[in-house]
């Protein structure tokens, strides 16, 4: 099972995210994409760690999601974040066609896993056009990567301050 949880920032999607993952009761593997490139990030991540459950597994892995992710044996992987994914894969250089074909091998691999996956993202594409073309091109990336694996799931929400809303 393939589950999509979107929203804009501090929307609750993570939170949410980690309480299905949660409400499983089965074994969790945290696969976090994040790299804590100043304190800013330290902070966030280290926040994060300290709200996750104590018998979570945590994997890192900010470029190759798709492997890390065929490595999980645990029942359900929580993928936090695609947004923060799509980030790293732009910064090392990875083409827009690149970074699709990631995208559809992690779906890949998400549908021949035995247990649930996870996957959290950011909607960046509410607000206004970006004034740049490094923006503009991390804004409609996104897009499609989101695209394909709210596609490809079997149930998807949207978080809005805090709520969720079922979109499939």
């Amino acid at each position: 099972m393939l589950i999509f949880v979107t929203g804009g920032a501090r929307s609750g999607k993570s939170s949410y995210a980690e309480r299905l993952a949660a409400q499983s009761g089965q074994a969790v593997t945290y696969l976090a994409t994040a790299v804590a490139f100043d304190n800013e990030m330290k902070d966030r991540i280290r926040r994060h760690q300290s709200e996750r459950p104590a018998d979570w597994l945590t994997v890192e892995e900010p470029v190759d999601v798709a492997q890390a992710a065929r490595q999980v044996q645990a029942p359900v992987l929580l993928l936090d974040c695609l947004s923060v994914w799509v980030n790293n894969l732009m910064f090392h250089d990875f083409s827009d066609g690149q970074i699709l074909d990631a995208a559809a091998e992690l779906v890949s691999v998400a549908g021949n896993r035995a247990g649930t996956t996870i996957c959290v993202t950011n909607e960046v594409g509410f607000g206004i056009v970006p004034d740049n073309a490094l923006s503009r091109r991390y804004r409609d990336v996104l897009g499609w990567v989101n695209q394909r694996v709210a596609g490809a799931s079997d149930e998807a929400y949207l978080l809005v301050s805090g709520l969720p809303l079922k979109l499939k």
